[in-house]
């Protein structure tokens, strides 16, 4: 990856080489600890590193006292146009901060939140997005990559004046020739770590696309310390997005593959539904291993043969194998259970 800076966000280091950490956003109000605590958990649990929350009035950024004592990840504050706000957060236990000094106001309060973030010695996001870019910038430049990179530098160039250097940075578009150009451009004209990902990407479908080639264009170029798969949906998806992402790119060793075929008419047994549950049983484990779920035996061994364990079906029969090699046959009403069997088996080592 890229040479940039190093930031500690809760014990979590960014930049600096580090691997590239996993973050995620809650949907819940924040002053809602119960809620806000049961979705983070579940966000961890899913393997997120970083958790973001809104701060959008007193009580959010009160309630961060609460919820800090009763997680695992560090926790960031997403705060605009109130630096009354992003100072509570910040003594409420927030370990970053995301604002964007062109909204928090003038040098005055710009200085008062700048202070809070050099007392706490926590570090900040400052991000640009195409909805937030100055006037004067998209005057100059359009609504391109080059607006997109200038105000960001310029924001940041308002805290350092200020003496804050412990910054991140991000410049995001829903457009993912624009996202990724502005990226580019912005990891040549600084070393300050980047959090990347497309913003509003959408539901699903179409936002887990658009994320994987726009962020998975940037890691493969090196650029990128921090990712966020932005999903209209529940965040733990995004998290699950994010690792696919880091897997595909090599940026991930610590899993455990399974492989599959998209079935055709020779296939004689339901392998799509244990392929599917396969992976959600090995998602928890942090480990190398592959497995393959192959539709028949036609191709299945041979394509696979890397692979630790495998299974590939025929007529009323599938067939483990190891290596490519036959190791069980068994009836195929008994391929779930039987194979599970010897994933627990290569996976726990009994």
């Amino acid at each position: 990856m890229k040479g940039t800076k190093s930031v500690s966000v809760g014990g979590v280091v960014v930049g600096g080489g580090e691997s590239i950490k996993i973050q995620s956003m809650t949907t819940t109000k924040t002053s809602d600890v119960e809620k806000t605590v049961e979705q983070i958990t579940a966000l961890e649990k899913a393997g997120c590193e970083i958790v973001r929350v809104a701060v959008s009035d007193e009580a959010d950024a009160l309630a961060i006292k609460d919820v800090v004592k009763k997680i695992h990840s560090p926790l960031v504050a997403d705060i605009h146009f109130s630096p009354k706000l992003a100072v509570m957060a910040i003594e409420n236990g927030a370990d970053k901060v995301r604002i964007n000094p062109g909204n928090i106001g003038g040098e005055k309060e710009i200085k008062y939140v700048a202070d809070c973030i050099k007392q706490h010695r926590i570090p900040v996001r400052v991000g640009a997005n195409t909805g937030s870019i100055e006037k004067n910038f998209l005057e100059k430049y359009g609504r391109s990559a080059e607006a997109l990179v200038e105000s960001a530098l310029y924001n940041v160039g308002i805290l350092e004046k200020f003496g804050v250097n412990d910054i991140v940075m991000s410049v995001k578009a829903s457009d993912v020739p624009l996202t990724v150009k502005a990226y580019t451009l912005l990891s040549q004209k600084c070393d300050y770590p980047l959090h990347i990902g497309v913003t509003e990407a959408g539901t699903t479908e179409a936002g887990i696309v658009k994320s994987a080639v726009g962020i998975g264009s940037l890691l493969l170029q090196g650029i990128g310390d921090t990712i966020r798969v932005s999903l209209t949906d529940d965040p733990v998806r995004e998290v699950y997005a994010a690792q696919h992402i880091l897997r595909s790119c090599g940026l991930d060793e610590e899993y455990v593959e399974v492989v599959s075929c998209p079935t055709c008419g020779r296939c004689a047994w339901d392998s799509m539904e244990l392929a599917n549950k396969v992976t959600e049983f090995v998602r928890p484990y942090k480990k190398r291993a592959k497995l393959a779920v192959m539709g028949c035996v036609v191709n299945g061994p041979g394509e696979a043969k890397d692979a630790d364990l495998g299974i590939a079906g025929g007529a009323g029969s599938c067939l483990i194998f190891k290596k490519g090699e036959p190791y069980k046959k068994i009836a195929a009403e008994d391929a779930e259970q039987e194979f599970l069997k010897e994933v627990r088996l290569l996976l726990d080592g009994e």
